[in-house]
């Protein structure tokens, strides 16, 4: 099969190329995917450049990639769940960084897997599994809902723009931050928009005297203006800072599972949340998505199309 692979880390596209790889085995409960899309997410680059090393192994070559949406091609034994040729998508992180979704096939546990809604495209599918993912369990660890006023850290990124869709849907009142030029965005996500930088927690409490309940910081360095801004008893969650749970917080490390992804696959099918793809790429031009996700300024979901 075709795949994008790097053999050794490197902190550029220096070590990344395209090319013939071998074929996924397939074990006892996984179900073989050919791959129509996979997500960019910065996490991709960073493992890349060695920033999970003290986490993860990795045994190279390697090949990227953390999401995928596809068709399932064959089974592993013991895989009641699907049969081939049903339309899924899942959130593939393994143990070990080796066998990534930047390929034409990848094998993945059955139960990271949930069917792909007939309402999203290939690309959109492919971009939903770990931001949203990561967006939900954020808020599911908040216990964010009604009654709920919500600071999402970085609304109109990734993960922050599904947050928003996420708050909106479960009845909170949601505060975004982001550029001025991304506030019409968060409005139609539901979204009340602030800038961020300085003043941010003097715009916060502008719209909330009496502090907000529930803060989601996707961006980091947030911390200050998280407490500044803090209800008395309120919950707050980042997954870009993990000194967060030196002060009542919880650093958050999203987990593969199909099941919660299903409830993402069914607030799409009611129209409660949608992707966002900014571009597409092939495998030959994976490093041109990391240049572009390495920028920060992407509205929208990055995606491979092998």
């Amino acid at each position: 099969m075709r795949a994008a692979t790097y053999d050794s880390y490197a902190s550029d596209n220096s070590r990344l190329t395209a090319g013939e790889a071998p074929d996924p085995k397939l074990g006892p409960s996984e179900v073989l995917i050919e791959v129509r899309a996979a997500g960019v997410n910065p996490v991709d680059w960073k493992v890349m450049s060695g920033g999970l090393d003290a986490m993860m192994d990795a045994v190279f070559p390697v090949i990227p990639g953390w999401d995928v949406a596809g068709v399932v091609r064959a089974l592993g034994p013991d895989t009641p769940e699907f049969a081939p040729g049903d339309e899924v998508m899942a959130y593939a992180r393994k143990n070990v960084v080796h066998a990534g979704t930047f390929a034409q096939y990848v094998a993945v546990p059955a139960v990271h897997c949930a069917r792909k809604p007939a309402a999203l495209g290939w690309s959109e599918a492919g971009g939903l599994p770990l931001a949203g993912m990561t967006a939900q369990r954020c808020l599911d660890r908040l216990e964010a809902g009604k009654g709920d006023v919500l600071l999402v850290h970085a609304a109109s990124g990734g993960v922050g723009s599904f947050a928003v869709q996420i708050g909106v849907d479960r009845g909170a009142r949601v505060i975004g931050t982001a550029s001025e030029s991304n506030h019409d965005h968060l409005r139609e996500l539901g979204a009340e928009p602030v800038s961020y930088g300085d003043g941010l927690v003097e715009r916060v409490r502008e719209l909330a005297p009496d502090g907000v309940t529930a803060v989601a910081d996707f961006v980091g360095g947030q911390l200050d203006a998280t407490l500044a801004v803090l209800a008395p008893g309120g919950r707050h969650v980042s997954v870009a800072d993990n000194s967060v749970e030196q002060h009542g917080g919880h650093w958050i490390w999203v987990r593969p599972d199909g099941a919660k992804l299903a409830e993402l696959a069914a607030m799409v099918e009611r129209g409660a949340l949608r992707v966002d793809v900014a571009r597409t790429f092939s495998l030959d031009d994976v490093g041109a998505a990391f240049d572009e996700s390495r920028s920060g300024h992407t509205r929208g979901k990055l995606v491979i199309t092998p």
